[in-house]
């Protein structure tokens, strides 16, 4: 669809949609650039306060994968005001609320309409430095990759709602999805880092993937350093997966290679994340600093995933 509209030719623009980077960068001067990016979904549990707060550090990811730092935040609603009390909303937006507060930006707004199903996210602008920014196509060979939560939301969720495991079981999916990713931001600002992007709707694998291609390298992913979240692996042999692990293994294609690797595991890979942690390139050299970084603000997954090499016939490499 992006193929059929104009190109941009604004100089300003710094970062647009031609490799498919978490989030725009427009500059305003030679210090100052905005960050901007949109997200939103239908419900993904049951509780309107808890789904608005996914939403929102959902939306606010984007900002933090390019290494900015949230603004202001507007919310987006679909709502069926016929069919369900005001207060639902009331507690989705309040949640929404509570994250983009706690990562130090304000609510400036938003806009509603009616619909047949909630529906509920943010549109989130930010500050960065024009010479700072990062983006999904830095990484370098020799780089190693790092992966700041563990995987599986999207299994979990979906389990939940086809009744499969009580809400205590998807207890740790939800602090996961809950949990900002400032934290790991700060860490790969301190540390200096090539290239990193978000986790969520193209899984690990769709999102390396366009690393790979927006970098000109190949990544290797060893699939069973991956930190996944428990009952993950035994619920997606059971089928709980979303549907888009598959359209995403469609997506890439050729493109990857898994031979040997169990298919289970390759599916977990490619499905779908909400809210999910930071995939970083970050040279070999400052691997273990960035890991202590990562630990002394408590992310919820430090993990060396894979490496960086030259470019290969498949962009993406399983082991």
């Amino acid at each position: 669809m992006l193929r059929q509209l104009p190109a941009t030719t604004d100089p300003n623009l710094l970062v647009g949609t031609d490799h498919f980077d978490d989030a725009a960068v427009y500059k305003i001067d030679e210090n100052t650039a905005l960050v901007m990016s949109v997200d939103f979904f239908p419900p993904l549990v049951e509780d309107p306060y808890t789904f608005g707060q996914i939403a929102a550090a959902n939306s606010l990811s984007d900002i933090y994968a390019m290494g900015g730092r949230p603004l202001s935040a507007l919310n987006i609603v679909g709502f069926p005001d016929n069919d369900l009390p005001a207060d639902i909303l009331a507690d989705i937006l309040r949640g929404g609320a509570e994250r983009v507060t706690a990562a130090g930006a304000v609510v400036a707004g938003g806009h509603s309409v009616r619909d047949a199903e909630i529906k509920y996210g943010l549109a989130v602008t930010g500050l960065i430095h024009p010479d700072r920014i990062l983006t999904n196509g830095g990484a370098q060979v020799g780089d190693r990759l790092v992966l700041t939560k563990p995987l599986g939301t999207g299994i979990l969720t979906s389990a939940a709602k086809a009744g499969k495991i009580s809400q205590e079981d998807l207890a740790e999916a939800i602090e996961v999805m809950i949990e900002l990713n400032a934290g790991a931001c700060e860490a790969m600002l301190e540390v200096g880092v090539h290239a990193v992007t978000d986790i969520t709707g193209f899984g690990l694998i769709g999102h390396a993937d366009e690393m790979a291609q927006a970098g000109g390298v190949t990544i290797e992913i060893e699939a069973g350093a991956v930190p996944l979240l428990e009952h993950a692996d035994e619920l997606a042999r059971k089928k709980m997966l979303t549907r888009a692990y598959q359209s995403n293994l469609e997506y890439v294609g050729s493109r990857l290679r898994a031979t040997g690797v169990d298919e289970t595991l390759v599916n977990i890979l490619a499905d779908a994340q909400t809210s999910g942690g930071l995939l970083i390139a970050v040279p070999e050299t400052r691997v273990e600093r960035l890991i202590h970084a990562l630990s002394t603000r408590a992310s919820r997954a430090e993990a060396v995933v894979g490496r960086v090499v030259s470019r290969s016939d498949v962009s993406l490499r399983l082991t």
